[in-house]
């Protein structure tokens, strides 16, 4: 499978590093500046819904990728934290990692996140973020419903933060198409800033917001990682890998 994949790879125009995920097989990393493919093999576990969890990968590997390491949540509902085997099976108390992940920030650690169907509120409010812990240290609201901005034609962002934002560094012309995101609400402070929305037409609704709490950065990125939300021509566009790569080093704090 990995020799197939690899002449694939040779067929194609890359710009850097490709990872390939492989479902029960793990993942493999094939480096553009030659060398042998990275095998990573997968871990057994018990499969019980694999909603989002090609979103929680690429969250993952972008973060650690970037060394600076900002959590980044996308496509993962709050109960996937809050119940964890312990509590849903044994009915045991364990530390509340929403509460975790707020002091973390407010300590001084980046969080980022990415909207998709189990993000902010989410597909019939399932994702459940709103008044939570972890909500409290963004910078925007979760509203109390089903928040999907299905926008099946597509809109283009409509930037509104200077161009010299660390996060729009680089970024140059229209962005491509974005096919929905998640609705919400902009918290008001001073150092909440936001970069980038949905066209009027589209209802203007928040897209990118930077903010802080405590000694740590937030970031909401209201549209998705990648499809269906963000299409593949999105995905290939040079100023995806760019803006990915400024928000995860603005939110750690590193240059």
């Amino acid at each position: 499978m990995i020799e197939e994949a690899a002449r694939t790879i040779t067929r194609v125009k890359w710009r850097g590093d490709v990872v390939l995920t492989l479902g029960e097989f793990g993942a493999v990393v094939f480096r553009k500046g030659g060398g042998p493919p990275i095998e990573v093999p997968a871990l057994p576990v018990s499969r019980v819904d694999a909603t989002g969890a090609g979103d929680a990968f690429a969250g993952i590997f972008l973060s650690l990728w970037l060394h600076g390491r900002p959590l980044v949540l996308s496509d993962i509902g709050a109960n996937s934290l809050l119940l964890p085997p312990a509590v849903w099976l044994q009915g045991k108390p364990v530390a509340n990692r929403l509460k975790i992940i707020r002091e973390w920030t407010k300590a001084g650690g980046g969080l980022v996140m990415a909207g998709g169907y189990f993000s902010f509120q989410g597909i019939d409010g399932k994702a459940r973020w709103r008044r939570t812990p972890v909500e409290e240290a963004l910078p925007v609201t979760c509203l109390p419903y089903d928040d999907r901005l299905e926008v099946p034609d597509g809109f283009k962002a409509v930037v509104t933060g200077p161009k010299n934002h660390p996060i729009l560094a680089g970024i140059e012309g229209e962005w491509p198409l974005l096919l929905g995101a998640n609705e919400v609400v902009v918290k008001e402070g001073d150092g909440v800033e936001v970069l980038a929305r949905l066209p009027e037409e589209e209802g203007g609704h928040p897209l990118l917001v930077t903010g802080s709490y405590g000694k740590g950065r937030t970031v909401a990125w209201t549209s998705d990682i990648g499809p269906h939300w963000v299409p593949n021509e999105f995905v290939a566009w040079a100023g995806y890998a760019t803006i990915w790569k400024n928000i995860l080093r603005w939110a750690s704090q590193t240059n």
